[in-house]
């Protein structure tokens, strides 16, 4: 299974709803938490290319982008693959 990485923030109701979907799915990630480590913010952007508001998720290597792009690719049935890639 792929990595998961997460940029949320404490008070973002997208970021949980993120987080909600990838542990329903019984999937593992490490979450950055940006308002306690401001620095990530540049790291996140620039892995985002210029993704300024969180969630920004990246499963391997690839940007996933954020909740909304989660749920769509879970959608259309994409998620998974993804995450076994």
């Amino acid at each position: 299974m792929q990595t998961v990485e997460i940029y949320t923030s404490p008070l973002c109701g997208f970021c949980h709803a993120a987080k909600r979907l990838l542990t329903q799915k019984g999937v593992s990630f490490v979450e950055f938490d940006i308002s306690k480590q401001p620095d990530l913010r540049g790291q996140m952007m620039k892995r985002a290319n210029g993704g300024r508001t969180v969630p920004q998720i990246f499963v391997g290597d690839v940007h996933v982008g954020g909740c909304d792009d989660l749920y769509a690719l879970e959608k259309r049935g994409q998620l998974d693959p993804l995450l076994a890639a």
